[in-house]
């Protein structure tokens, strides 16, 4: 069985996840039987051999591809080479759809993506083998939809006024506004969520989220930085999650700083991708502490934390508490 999953809304992608692992079994054999590939640099050849191998003590085996289709998306548009000939395509890739329609019955495969194109080639191959959802960023009339949906799973009701506001305060992120939901429907019990309830409890999640951990670095407090940094572990914020929300945060920065006098308000939303005015607001405001010079500096910083992960060099929280002490140190 194969599974596409992709869109900007990673949330709904992860409990998408969830629920296909919830569907093949016992979840700890399961976890003896799952395999995670970064798909940048995987081949096909690889691929096959995670995929055909047999599950142990269990019904299935699990393969998830993160970030495969990305590396099609622009096949079409490469230059050719020196000599005047196109460069590569698919490659050993055109083969997939065959292998995936004669793929072992006991492995179910799924492949994980962010924006991808419908013509993508790869996807195209694959399309009509494969259970294929995709996850566009909510906003307006369906992120309150979603708010109210959530609240009620929850076992909570909300008002209008408050889901006007956590639209307004959180926008798309997902992963924000369900944390903040649960601590709502908590707090308020049997009661409706209202608008006071929201102000109330999201003055400390403002504190805690991501613009106030780069706030504090960008002021160079680092005993502060590193209570932020903690408090967002409590709040459940994995911390590669965490990680990727400081760089897309630096890169609203570096776009911002870039930004042409004299336009619009509505303008300047639409050039950073932002879906509310409190995210705008901020970034502008920590713009205005970052030249170019030092947005670089972090980008550095960043990768390196990135890549001391990925080779084993630090634990995961304790790369991220090393990078934003250094972060918050003044240049020299």
């Amino acid at each position: 069985m194969l599974y596409v999953l992709y869109g900007q809304d990673r949330f709904s992608i992860h409990r998408t996840m969830l629920k296909i692992k919830a569907g093949l079994g016992d979840g700890e054999m399961l976890a003896t039987n799952t395999t995670t590939l970064d798909g940048r640099n995987l081949t096909l050849s690889q691929l096959k051999n995670h995929c055909d191998a047999v599950p142990f003590l269990s019904a299935h085996r699990l393969v998830i591809v993160n970030g495969l289709l990305g590396r099609f998306e622009t096949v079409e548009k490469k230059t050719q080479s020196s000599r005047g000939r196109p460069q590569s395509g698919p490659g050993e890739w055109e083969g997939f759809a065959d292998y995936v329609s004669h793929m072992p019955p006991t492995t179910v495969l799924v492949l994980i993506d962010g924006d991808t194109k419908a013509q993508n080639p790869l996807l195209n191959q694959v399309s009509s083998l494969a259970e294929v959802s995709t996850f566009p960023a909510l906003r307006g009339k369906e992120l309150k939809a979603w708010i109210r949906q959530l609240v009620s799973e929850e076992g909570g009701t909300i008002t209008q006024d408050a889901v006007d506001l956590l639209s307004e305060l959180i926008g798309g992120d997902l992963w924000a506004m369900h944390g903040e939901i649960q601590k709502l429907t908590l707090y308020c019990q049997a009661r409706n969520i209202g608008a006071d309830d929201v102000r109330h409890l999201t003055t400390h999640a403002q504190e805690a989220n991501i613009f106030a951990l780069v706030d504090a670095v960008a002021d160079g407090k680092t005993e502060l930085a590193q209570r932020v940094l903690h408090r967002l572990y409590n709040d459940g914020a994995e911390p590669m999650h965490i990680l990727a929300m400081i760089t897309r945060q630096f890169r609203l920065i570096a776009l911002a700083t870039d930004l042409k006098p004299g336009l619009s308000r509505l303008q300047i939303q639409e050039r950073l991708g932002l879906r509310s005015s409190y995210p705008v607001d901020k970034t502008l405001r920590q713009a205005r502490a970052y030249d170019l010079s030092r947005v670089k500096r972090a980008y550095r910083k960043l990768l390196e934390t990135d890549l001391a992960i990925k080779t084993g060099k630090y634990g995961e929280r304790l790369a991220l508490e090393l990078m934003v002490t250094e972060l918050a140190r003044p240049e020299s």
